[in-house]
């Protein structure tokens, strides 16, 4: 499939951007490092999708900040991303995200992590959740998923 974009490791201009796609798409906004993130860039250098894999204090890894800009959304640009990152990062990754989005990250072999099996991180993030449930829609909570 051809596309009209590059994938690449961001570099430390790209961070401003990042930032921005990042609050745009109202995800979390915490633990930015533009050095674990890979872009998609349009010849243009147009920033239009990003994403990381994010450690924790506990050892734990998290693929994190997928974000691709609205008007980009369903041509591959958030799966070339997420794909990208998993080879990167073969080993056993974690993730959060809307319980909606639960169907796109079981395609990459994500599965829901039962609240006694999650390390303490997210444990911690899904308290947290449950005390904003106001961000949520009415029909969505936040997921924890685990990739071995």
């Amino acid at each position: 499939m051809k596309t009209d974009y590059i994938l690449r490791p961001a570099t430390a201009d790209d961070f401003s951007r990042i930032r921005g796609l990042i609050r745009s798409v109202k995800i979390n906004p915490t633990g930015l490092d533009w050095q674990r993130f890979i872009v998609a860039m349009t010849p243009q250098s147009k920033l239009i999708g990003c994403g990381q894999v994010k450690p924790h204090g506990d050892g734990t890894l998290e693929l994190s900040s997928i974000a691709v800009i609205p008007e980009r959304r369903g041509q591959g640009i958030a799966r070339a991303i997420i794909e990208r990152l998993l080879s990167e990062y073969p080993g056993k990754l974690y993730l959060t995200c809307r319980s909606g989005l639960a169907p796109l990250y079981e395609k990459f072999g994500f599965i829901p992590e039962e609240s006694s099996e999650m390390p303490p991180y997210f444990r911690r993030m899904l308290k947290i959740a449950i005390a904003f449930r106001m961000f949520f829609p009415k029909s969505e909570h936040l997921l924890v998923m685990k990739k071995n």
